[in-house]
């Protein structure tokens, strides 16, 4: 396993992340046993990074998370999240503390090595028309309330959700007082990390790696599968959430499926195995990247992006193909 330092932290993270969220399912359905087994194997091949949220099973994957570290004795850098909602209007300082504090609890640690917003962000906060969205003052708040977090050894780092509008995340990344964003990334939309044509019909992130980069911030590429549209297959996992919410894609799961399959030249070619293995090694492609995610079900899955991932980055020329696939 390679590791990337995080931007301008000190934290040292595998190239690949072990997602604990609801999509992979493992650490909010799975058993147990299961879970322990699939940590393990993850630390014992080097994947140190692991992401958790409170809203992940409602507070069972922290819980999960935690657990299994303790009961292995286990070193590992832990990243989760604050979201917040309309009711925290005037209040976010305390609502990010409150949320940091069970967060704490619930993992059983002294310290979250990275803690982010979990927000879509806009320009302004409108909580009676989106209350999940908020705007670009509110980020200074949370950034005073981190810095005060920090100074009470309850967080190490801080970041953001790049969600949102982008012209807001833009600004928000200018004013550089996070040390990382998570932003999706994957082949049905790479726009956070490549140039698209007009015609581009999802989201254009604006190519927001590269000025993280260059203020310092580590890059956390999620959504790599897509939700594990990128797999070709609608089947899901037993653990896996049997519903998924696409992000800056079709507006349906199963058309996510099915233009994933345009990338099905790179299996036929031989250039990959299968279409798992494309979108892994796509998304470590990317130099910004520091570490890319992926929602975990089953050590099986975990075994084959590990191995998809030493595989190392696509080649240029297949990365040039995949580009112009993408234009037509």
């Amino acid at each position: 396993m390679k590791y990337n330092t995080l931007g301008g932290t000190d934290l040292r993270v595998s190239r690949l992340g072990f997602g604990c969220g609801s999509i992979g399912g493992l650490l909010v359905r799975g058993e147990y046993p299961k879970m322990r087994e699939a940590l393990a194997r993850a630390l014992e091949l080097g994947v140190n990074y692991f992401d958790t949220a409170p809203l992940y099973g409602n507070g069972q994957s922290e819980v999960n998370l935690g657990a299994v570290l303790r009961e292995l004795r286990a070193e590992a850098l832990i990243g989760t999240k604050v979201r917040l909602a309309g009711k925290d209007v005037g209040r976010i300082g305390e609502a990010i503390t409150e949320s940091v504090e069970g967060s704490l609890r619930r993992l059983g640690r002294r310290d979250i090595d990275l803690i982010q917003v979990h927000n879509r962000i806009g320009f302004t906060w409108k909580p009676e028309r989106d209350p999940d969205r908020i705007g670009l003052p509110d980020l200074g708040t949370a950034t005073e309330t981190f810095e005060a977090l920090q100074r009470q050894g309850k967080v190490r780092f801080w970041g953001i959700t790049a969600m949102g509008e982008t012209d807001a995340l833009r600004a928000a990344v200018a004013a550089g007082r996070f040390h990382s964003i998570q932003v999706p990334y994957n082949l049905l939309n790479p726009t956070a990390g490549t140039i698209v044509g007009r015609g581009f019909p999802f989201q254009d992130y604006g190519q927001i790696m590269e000025p993280a980069s260059q203020k310092g911030m580590g890059v956390i590429a999620i959504r790599i599968l897509a939700g594990g549209a990128l797999s070709g297959a609608p089947e899901r996992h037993p653990v896996a959430s049997t519903w998924v919410n696409p992000i800056a894609s079709e507006e349906r799961y199963g058309d996510d499926v099915a233009r994933a399959r345009r990338f099905s030249f790179l299996v036929e070619e031989g250039v990959v195995n299968n279409l798992v293995e494309a979108a892994v090694r796509f998304a470590v492609s990317n130099a910004n990247v520091s570490t890319a995610l992926l929602g975990i079900s089953s050590l099986e899955q975990l075994e084959e992006a590990v191995k998809y991932v030493e595989r190392g980055p696509l080649p240029g020329e297949i990365l040039a193909r995949i580009q112009a696939q993408k234009l037509n």
